[in-house]
């Protein structure tokens, strides 16, 4: 696979799932972690797991790139000019059918922070994305999944200019999570986006599908959390 240097100096691959992370256009690329991501881990964890493999050159296979370039953009780049998959002065995004969020704002929170909202009360947090940064809250998921968190299209809805899909994310709980031990299990969950022209989008899904499952661990200090109920989404009606 070819390699290149970016502007910081770092030899990078060639990712086959993603764009944007080298190449000319990203030689001056702000990255929040001090160069740009290497996906080789997780993405041999997505090969492994995957349902499917959509042919080349299929919608489903390009939504599937988009989504997983938008993702890596969201957070590892860290200046919107440096965004490519989205357009900055219109972007938004919103999560369960809570006040959207600009890009401006996303970039300071973080991904995981972004994408772990909740109106649950605080005392109920078994992750609390107001008091995480975006650095501790990827020190964090890491940490828990040491493979990486992958993710995959099961199903294309529409296309341009409304992109409407249905996703699956899934990881190995292989190291500790805010106390509770690993338990080697793999967590998934599925939801549904909708994006108009990647200026808007509009997550459905259950954060309490993952969190739940990285709480089922025993505590690693023998302490019982108190945010272990109530983690299902108003939102969603869980099956």
């Amino acid at each position: 696979m070819a390699s290149t240097v970016d502007g910081h100096g770092y030899v990078v691959k060639e990712d086959k799932y993603r764009s944007h992370i080298h190449g000319e256009g990203e030689k001056n690329t702000q990255w929040r972690f001090g160069g740009p991501p290497n996906y080789d881990v997780v993405n041999k964890l997505f090969e492994e797991g995957r349902t499917q493999e959509w042919p080349k050159g299929s919608l489903e296979e390009s939504v599937q790139r988009l989504v997983k370039t938008w993702e890596m953009e969201i957070f590892h780049k860290t200046c919107v000019d440096d965004f490519k998959t989205i357009n900055p002065e219109k972007y938004s995004l919103s999560l369960n059918g809570r006040k959207p969020m600009a890009l401006g704002e996303i970039v300071q929170l973080g991904g995981y922070n972004v994408l772990l909202q909740t109106s649950m009360p605080e005392s109920l947090r078994a992750y609390n994305p107001s008091v995480e940064t975006s650095e501790s809250s990827h020190q964090i998921f890491t940490t828990t999944f040491p493979r990486g968190f992958a993710m995959e299209v099961l199903q294309v809805y529409s296309g341009p200019p409304v992109i409407a899909y249905k996703f699956r994310h899934w990881a190995f709980m292989e190291g500790p999570f805010k106390g509770h031990a690993p338990t080697g299990e793999m967590v998934e969950f599925y939801g549904v986006d909708e994006s108009m022209r990647v200026e808007k989008v509009e997550f459905f899904y259950d954060p309490g599908e993952l969190i739940g499952s990285l709480i089922k661990g025993p505590s690693i200090d023998g302490s019982e959390g108190s945010a272990t109920s109530s983690l299902g989404c108003p939102f969603l009606n869980k099956s």
